[in-house]
């Protein structure tokens, strides 16, 4: 079972965390959405959509200018609070590394911290703890925030993903953090080669197998675009088809730019497993 926002999911689930950036050098909406209104919009049209979370964000993954937490706070934590009082039945994520960005948010109302850089603060695990917060425990393969990984090897890549995960999982748990509210995600991309992030969509059953709740976040990535050799903004079929391989080997969360393409994927996905009946079955039966 997974727990949000004081809401129950059981193994079929098939939810959608759609991506808010407050950020103006995002690297695929290139800031349309750092403006409060125009970030705001966009929570309407994702829920509208089909999602069940929205995952806020105040600093882009890629390296870049600095952020500072003071920063980060100022294009979160105000945002987290009209997202909540607008919205009082969505499950609001923020997209941090930072202990004191995480407490800032959950007092603003946050429901869960997506932790995407591998506990590299090991304080915000605490602060879910505190809170009694969710918290989503990412492979980053040990690289710092905001740098992209050059030459890194694995003996066996999935391996050591379990192993830093789950023992992420494991200590937040014993910090307090509650069982059902941890999810662990293979961070497609952070610290991998394309190879690297192939590899763990292929074997992602052997995460799911922990039985810990599984995250991916494949939205338009570059593994995408170099398996395909397309540029960012025709990585769409690619994403759609690495979501369904994903869906099918039992991922529970779904992190995505294109919520409404998503949400067709996953429920075709739910019908054929047999979790989810058809919207409308009239064929040989009228």
């Amino acid at each position: 079972m997974l727990e949000l926002a004081g809401r129950r999911f059981d193994q079929n689930a098939l939810l959608i965390m759609a991506i808010v950036n407050r950020t103006p050098d995002s690297f695929y909406d290139r800031g349309a959405t750092y403006a409060f209104d125009k970030a705001l919009e966009r929570v309407a049209e994702v829920v509208a959509a089909g999602a069940e979370i929205v995952d806020i964000g105040g600093v882009t993954a890629a390296p870049g200018d600095e952020v500072d937490a003071a920063e980060e706070i100022r294009r979160t934590v105000d945002f987290v609070a009209r997202v909540r009082a607008e919205f009082p039945e969505l499950i609001i994520s923020v997209d941090t590394w930072r202990h004191e960005v995480g407490r800032a948010v959950c007092e603003a109302g946050a429901d869960l911290l997506n932790d995407a850089w591998g506990g590299y603060d090991p304080r915000l695990a605490e602060v879910a703890a505190e809170f009694d917060a969710a918290l989503v425990c990412t492979h980053a393969g040990g690289v710092r925030p905001r740098t992209r990984p050059h030459r890194i090897f694995y003996d066996d890549v999935l391996a050591d993903v379990l192993s830093r995960t789950v023992d992420l999982a494991e200590r937040a748990v014993e910090l307090g953090v509650s069982r059902e509210r941890v999810l662990i995600d293979p961070g497609h991309d952070f610290g991998k080669n394309t190879w690297h992030s192939l590899e763990v969509t292929r074997r992602l059953g052997e995460m799911v197998a922990t039985g810990w709740p599984v995250l991916v976040s494949l939205s338009n990535k570059d593994f995408v675009g170099e398996a395909l050799d397309l540029p960012l903004e025709q990585r769409l079929l690619g994403t759609l088809a690495t979501t369904a391989i994903c869906a099918w080997q039992g991922a529970t969360v779904f992190r995505a730019h294109n919520v409404a393409e998503t949400r067709q994927v996953l429920d075709m996905v739910a019908a054929i497993r047999g979790s989810q009946p058809p919207r409308r079955a009239v064929r040989g039966l009228a």
